[in-house]
């Protein structure tokens, strides 16, 4: 909730110089103590918190502090309510929110009190879900105005809010070109766009019917056009290192793109419709703030090759993705996985699966991770993984593995010293044991069954042979006719 000091470094600088009896009176509380921002007490220089001021050394005027404090007094008032309200809810939650609130309208009767309470409560989520969104968009953009107010303070000059987005853009010079030779009917299947700072990507671009290739890369674009959906032959586009937020949804209109790099952005969320490029081969998505990938993703990418979502927040994988039966490379890492879905096992084409770096979350595999017959490669230093899944031995294409900086247990140390091969046969030797184990407690239990059997039955035995002789020996039955007591 806190905003990132890697991210955010002059807000987060900013918020943690506001006064006490400031943040009061924005809050309304009437509390000394302030959780979200600590008082002037608490605020002891660390690392790399306030590095910013050697790189901004402007940051210690007082004055100029004060302006930015009323710029961000809004995002100091969301981060209050944000705080009492909760943290955000996952995407699976929120999913699952909105499929059953859609259930509840459709079918519920309105007169069920019960139904109008479950509406109500999925209606939070969501809610919730949908207001975090709106304060990260929020935090950008205090972000840019205290970049602003910098450098208008080193300009020496005063602040004008919002003058960026009031200025007249000008298209650049080969865009201009490319849009004339477009309506003149010239043909271009290739376009390479990319380091000439662009601002904004015009709407008429959707025009170039015949574009094949489109490489934006390296500029400085907010916002992609809906009017993207009219390249309807377009194979590949390249978008990385810009400042996207966000994808249109109309980009899954893009029904012959085969590769699509956005790396090295500010997006949170890939749109869903990114699924309907079905012909998608390459997706980088890495570098980005992504904590989720669309659920539905693996069962419409079936083509897709390789996927990279290395360096965001991503918790966890959908279930999907194990559909992606395609997939040869999965570069996860720097994340926050703290785990992988059972049906990552379904990724029998796969090759090389990166996951390093996911530190303190991720601290363990699924067994199914065994059923990736073509893995060569495995990456799963720097997390906290004590043990490898016992059927682990099984990956008998596997030829590197980097166990590194784990507190591993299973496989030794020392087996994992002498390289994959020896861990390959020490886990596969173990599952043999236990195997041979298993075996050997189910003869026990089998034997102490059939001993049980046999007692049973004997005691049965006895207990007849005791009712027939007292039946036979009591004088009730001293009259009986002698020729059936002789065939008794």
């Amino acid at each position: 909730m806190d905003p990132n000091p890697k991210n955010f470094p002059i807000l987060s600088y900013v918020i943690s110089k506001i006064p006490p009896a400031f943040k009061r009176s924005l809050s309304g509380a009437s509390d000394s103590s302030d959780v979200e921002n600590p008082s002037e007490v608490e605020l002891k220089p660390r690392e790399p918190y306030f590095e910013i001021t050697e790189r901004m050394p402007h940051l210690k005027n007082p004055s100029l502090i004060a302006a930015m404090r009323s710029a961000v007094g809004d995002v100091v008032q969301s981060r209050l309510t944000l705080q009492a309200l909760g943290k955000r809810p996952d995407h699976e939650t929120v999913e699952a929110a909105r499929l059953r609130l859609s259930q509840l309208e459709a079918h519920s009767s309105q007169d069920s009190v019960e139904a109008m309470e479950e509406i109500e409560m999925m209606k939070a989520v969501i809610s919730l879900d949908q207001m975090h969104d709106a304060y990260g968009k929020m935090l950008s953009d205090a972000e840019t105005k205290l970049e602003k107010i910098y450098e208008a303070a080193l300009a020496g000059s005063e602040v004008i809010e919002e003058e960026a987005a009031n200025e007249d853009v000008e298209l650049d010079e080969e865009v201009v070109r490319i849009l004339k030779e477009a309506e003149s009917g010239k043909e271009n299947k290739a376009v390479d766009l990319s380091g000439r700072k662009l601002r904004i990507f015009p709407e008429a671009f959707g025009k170039v019917k015949s574009l094949v290739v489109l490489n934006l890369s390296n500029n400085q674009l907010q916002v992609l056009p809906d009017s993207i959906a009219g390249l309807e032959n377009l194979e590949a586009l390249h978008l990385s290192g810009n400042l996207l937020e966000s994808l249109p949804d109309s980009i899954g209109l893009l029904f012959k793109l085969k590769f699509l790099d956005v790396s090295g952005n500010k997006l949170i969320a890939l749109p869903d419709s990114i699924s309907q490029c079905r012909m998608l081969e390459e997706l980088d998505a890495s570098f980005n703030r992504l904590t989720y990938l669309p659920t539905n993703i693996g069962y419409e990418l079936v083509n897709l090759r390789r996927l990279s979502i290395h360096l965001n927040k991503i918790g966890s994988l959908p279930a999907s993705i194990g559909e992606m039966k395609s997939l040869r490379i999965l570069d996860a890492h720097f994340n926050e996985l703290c785990g992988l879905p059972d049906s990552i096992g379904k990724l029998t084409s796969l090759e090389i699966l990166n996951l390093n770096g996911n530190f303190n979350d991720l601290t363990e595999l699924p067994d199914t991770i065994s059923e990736l017959i073509n893995l060569k490669e495995l990456d799963l230093s720097n997390n906290q993984i004590h043990a490898l899944p016992d059927t682990f031995g099984f990956l008998q294409s596997l030829s590197k593995l980097n166990l590194d900086q784990n507190p591993i247990v299973t496989p030794p140390e020392k087996v994992v010293a002498e390289g994959v091969n020896a861990v390959k046969l020490y886990m596969m030797q173990r599952w043999e044991d236990i195997l041979k184990e298993n075996e050997r407690k189910s003869i026990e239990m089998q034997q102490q069954s059939e001993a049980g059997l046999v007692m049973r039955s004997t005691s049965w035995l006895n207990n007849l042979v005791t009712n027939v002789s007292e039946y036979l020996g009591s004088p009730k039955n001293s009259n009986m006719d002698p020729a059936l007591n002789q065939q008794l």
